[in-house]
């Protein structure tokens, strides 16, 4: 046997198997093999989609289920015996696996990231590769934790989960570290993980192995909103048991249970005398996970401040998807440096959360209206005579043209996408909200007269609305589908099927935004949900500008007035965001939500019409592949990757020849911000993909898929092949001039109309021979179509 003519997978299979079973490790509990640990980053194009390249480990090693600690990457002989370990190390630093080895069947390369002092990489023989046992105990040395107490802590299992369920690797790397620093004795931690990225069924399998250990036995999960305390208990929480579990209602204590949920404002009271929490004594938790622990936990002013110092014995677990840090409230101050963040951008590079498009529209009294002297409003009020402008738009002054335009616009983008998309409108407060669904059931009265609850305002002093909200965030549910509201929907609500969020209230921080984007980035790919869009009227998305926020939108447009509010895929017409000064106004700190949505706290408000309110134009701009703004053409920008990937035309043409399938080369493309639908409406012209990107990067005279088919059927390519081999490949032509190269690559091809109607799979291969020969003559004809000698 010559290993130089094995595949990968034989050198794995002849060689790496073997040589880690020797060494003590489980093949069935402890190795997993091919591993895929990102699902592949969602690339928009137009109404369209596809999947990047999810990244994939040959093998992760796993000292106990869901503790990962060695990464190998394998190659087959023909290479050095380190050759992957650069990727290995990259996908070491995302998983966080301290031990990485390369194989090409003749040895190991082994990178040891505990060894700070020594040899960091050295080669070992195939029979020297490490048990689970020795690995361990190094890693265990390296992070300090080394008393029998602090080792039972971080070995202790998962909980096993009989639908087959695991967590994301991110997930567990949050669950690992924060045991280790529970472990190592750190009494207050905070996670900081994107909205979306399940940070509830995280602390789950963090209070369950820590509740397991019996380390931790009574536990308390504060959170802000009654519909969470409700979910969280019922939903991932559920393995514990009702017998166990207690959520506090009206300040009634019961100190029977293990597990309490309450809500910050359940335990305390203006009143010191009615502090349900003092019922308690201050050691009686051992456990306290603060869920959503920007809104103000950490602040020292904060009621729920004194309710994490009374219970100071406690080791106190903050998460977050949006850590705040102000000259009032700081959580880094309270809990120290997170133990492990997991932020907006990665997730949607790694493709668990779903990407966005932003609509930006601007109208002709945004930068400022005057009112006439005298002007009286409609309820008699003369309205005071100075300038108003974004700031002041339904906190200060309501003009009803405004609201109606910005009904009229969000109406006028679901009737051009899907009526029945999930929207959420964030207003001004509650009379915004409320004005906001007026406007819109009169844009959509065809709708609302079937079904009265089509539009319906969900705030904190709406019963009605708030019964509605279950029946808005379930996934089975069509109605509600628009739900106007202030801050009631800005955090915490499960809305796995929202695509649509309109921005008409002045967000003012980092946190707050996040927290709103966080409303539409659940990811339902079976129901069609990939991506979402933003509806900006308030200038919100200004904060893309900041250097804290870590998330970029796929796209921005501003149409002008007689442009539709779909984003066109192309032109790109005025300067980046860069370029533009930012009132500092427009980001100041926020303050904590309330459970009732905030009023205009006694300031008169006025209430005007029959002001001409118009549309007007800025810009449309994108993002590239590298999260920064395009500020050139898309054809420029899209020719200069082109050329970065492809050196010449003649070494495009080889690419494209030497790919088995195209729609693989067309999704790297993607990858590297060639965006070939989008393209295409830019040009303006139906072409190929191999057309258009020998049109746009080296300046080709393009041919259309009808031109390039006449021009196979003209010469006599099909004469050497039997009648049924050419009815085929002359179907297989069709279909190519109908919808393009990659429709006639698919394997299941032959399935469908009008070749299944010829014959079975079996008996239309069978006319070219065997497999390979069909395969052959389906490479020829591409050949042929592209003319490639």
């Amino acid at each position: 046997m010559n290993k130089k003519d094995l595949s990968e997978r034989d050198i794995c299979t002849k060689f790496i198997n073997p040589a880690i079973q020797k060494a003590g490790w489980n093949m069935r509990t402890q190795v997993r093999e091919e591993v895929s640990f990102t699902d592949g980053r969602i690339i928009v194009q137009g109404k369209l989609y596809t999947r990047g390249k999810n990244k994939r480990a040959d093998y992760i090693l796993y000292y106990k289920s869901n503790i990962p600690i060695a990464i190998i990457e394998a190659k087959d002989n023909k290479k050095a015996v380190g050759h992957g370990m650069q990727q290995a190390l990259e996908y070491s630093e995302i998983l966080q696996i301290p031990f990485i080895f390369t194989s090409n069947g003749d040895s190991f390369v082994f990178h040891d990231k505990t060894n700070t002092s020594g040899e960091l990489e050295k080669e070992l023989t195939l029979d020297n590769f490490p048990s689970p046992e020795t690995l361990w105990q190094k890693y265990l040395k390296h992070t300090e934790i080394e008393t029998p107490e602090a080792k039972a802590i971080v070995e202790k299992d998962y909980y096993a989960d009989d639908s087959g369920m695991t967590p994301r690797y991110y997930q567990q790397n949050a669950v690992n570290r924060t045991l280790e620093a529970v472990a190592k004795g750190q009494n207050k931690i905070i996670l900081v993980m994107a909205t979306g990225t399940g940070k509830t069924y995280t602390a789950f399998n963090i209070i369950w192995r820590l509740w397991k250990t019996g380390v931790k036995k009574r536990i308390l999960f504060l959170a802000d909103r009654n519909a969470l305390l409700t979910q969280t208990k019922n939903g991932d929480f559920s393995p514990f048991g009702n017998d166990i579990m207690h959520i506090i209602k009206n300040r009634k204590i019961d100190k029977s249970y293990q597990i309490y949920f309450a809500l910050y404002q359940g335990l305390t009271s203006t009143d010191e005398d009615k502090n349900a929490y003092k019922e308690f004594s201050p050691d009686f938790f051992d456990l306290i996970v603060i869920d959503e622990c920007h809104r103000g936990s950490a602040a020292e002013a904060s009621a729920w401040r004194d309710v994490l110092t009374y219970f100071d014995s406690a080791t106190q677990i903050g998460l977050t998807a949006t850590p705040k840090e102000t000259k009032d409230v700081s959580n880094m101050d309270y809990f120290g440096d997170p133990v492990y963040n997991y932020s907006l951008k990665q997730g949607i590079e790694d493709g668990f959360l779903a990407p966005y498009k932003v609509v930006r529209i601007t109208t002709s009294v945004d930068e400022g209206w005057r009112p006439t002297a005298g002007l009286i409003d409609k309820y008699g009020n003369e309205v005071e005579d100075r300038i108003y402008n974004l700031k002041d738009y339904d906190r200060k002054l309501a003009i009803d043209e405004r609201t109606e335009i910005v009904a009229k616009k969000i109406t006028e983008y679901l009737k051009a996408t899907d009526r029945y998309a999930k929207t959420i409108v964030f207003c001004v407060d509650i009379d915004h909200a409320n004005r906001m669904r007026q406007a819109l059931i009169n844009e959509n009265a065809d709708l609302v007269a079937k079904h009265w609850n089509y539009c319906v305002k969900i705030t904190g002093d709406d019963e009605v609305g708030k019964q509605e909200l279950d029946n808005f965030t379930d996934v089975e549910e069509r109605f509600p589908v628009i739900a106007t509201t202030s801050k009631m929907l800005t955090t915490g609500i499960d809305t796995k099927m929202v695509k649509f969020i309109v921005l008409e209230s002045n967000i003012q921080s980092v946190t707050e935004f996040k927290q709103i984007i966080g409303r539409g980035t659940r990811i339902r790919e079976a129901e069609g949900k990939v991506f979402f869009t933003i509806m900006d009227f308030r200038k919100a998305t200004n904060i893309f500008a900041r250097p804290d926020f870590d998330g970029d939108p796929v796209q921005i447009y501003e149409p002008l007035p007689d442009e539709p509010v779909i984003p066109p895929e192309g032109e790109d017409t005025t300067k980046p965001d860069n370029g533009k000064s930012i009132d500092p106004e427009d980001f100041r700190p926020t303050t904590p939500d309330i459970d009732i949505d905030d009023t205009t706290d006694g300031v008169a408000k006025y209430y005007v019409n029959q002001i001409p309110v118009t549309v007007v134009h800025e810009r449309v701009q994108y993002y590239g592949k590298d999260g920064k703004l395009i500020t050139e053409s898309l054809k420029d920008y899209s020719k200069k990757n082109i050329e970065k990937e492809f050196s010449s035309l003649d070494d495009f043409i080889q690419k494209w020849n030497d790919s088995e399938k195209k729609e693989e080369l067309i999704k790297e493309l993607a990858e590297h911000g060639v965006l070939l639908e989008a393209l295409r409406e830019d040009v303006g012209l139906d072409l190929d993909d191999f057309d258009l990107i020998c049109h746009i990067a080296y300046d080709q005279p393009p041919l259309t898929r009808k031109e390039r088919a006449n021009n196979v059927r003209k010469r006599n390519y099909f004469a050497k092949y039997s009648a049924t081999a050419q009815r085929v490949l002359y179907s297989l032509l069709d279909k190519y001039e109908k919808e393009g190269i990659t429709s006639i690559e698919q394997g299941s091809v032959l399935k469908v109309q009008p070749l299944s109607q010829m014959g079975s799979p079996v008996e239309l291969v069978r006319a070219f021979g065997k497999k390979k020969d069909f395969d052959q003559a389906v490479k020829e004809l591409e050949n042929e179509i592209y003319n490639i000698a």
